[in-house]
């Protein structure tokens, strides 16, 4: 009796030796495959990046004094641009804007009154459907009027907004009520200078 045996395939025959081989060693990707790779990563985080600019949030740099001290000129800061799709800014946010004046791109202001109040300023204060604002952020500035005659009615779809540095501020006092579609956002966070990292 035979001591050697043969593995057979199920059809009988013999299996050939080299279907057991090691499988060759996989070829280095060429610099061309590397560097189409490589555009189209670029591409989609280039598109990615655009969304979150376009619909998320937005870095600005702020252009004039007019939040100070709050926020001071050149800071950098990041407004939430989609928080307003679902709501409308409150009394007391702060919002970027395109300049109604069209001397600078943007303008940081806060929220005073929105659509259907009445604003008043009386005695350097800032009166709000006859009630005095509470405004620490002002640090005893008085708000004095500009332009526009006072009361004030703010439109509906509309906001009046306000610099914190009252005695250096070009805003509703000067150009009326904004219209919420030229609000681009909440500013919620400052993220430079290092040393003024923090929420607003």
């Amino acid at each position: 009796m035979a001591d050697e045996f043969e593995i057979e395939s199920t059809t009988g025959a013999p299996v050939e030796d080299d279907l057991f081989e090691e499988e060759p060693e996989e070829r280095p990707v060429s610099f061309g495959r590397w560097l189409a790779e490589l555009a189209v990563m670029v591409a989609l985080a280039f598109l990615l990046a655009s969304g979150i600019r376009a619909f998320v949030v937005q870095p600005y740099v702020v252009p004039t004094g007019s939040m100070i001290p709050t926020i001071e000129i050149q800071d950098r800061i990041i407004a939430n641009k989609f928080i307003y799709r679902f709501g409308e800014p409150e009394v007391k946010d702060i919002v970027v804007l395109d300049d109604p004046t069209g001397n600078v791109d943007t303008l940081v202001k806060r929220v005073i009154a929105v659509g259907g109040q009445t604003v008043d300023l009386e005695d350097g204060m800032v009166v709000v459907d006859g009630v005095v604002l509470d405004e620490p952020y002002t640090y005893g500035q008085r708000s004095e009027p500009m332009v526009q005659p006072m009361p004030y009615v703010v439109p509906e779809g509309s906001v009046w907004l306000m610099g914190d540095n009252r005695t250096n501020s070009a805003d509703s006092r000067v150009f009326g009520a904004v219209p919420l579609s030229d609000i681009r956002g909440k500013a919620f966070l400052c993220y430079w200078p290092i040393d003024r990292i923090g929420e607003l």
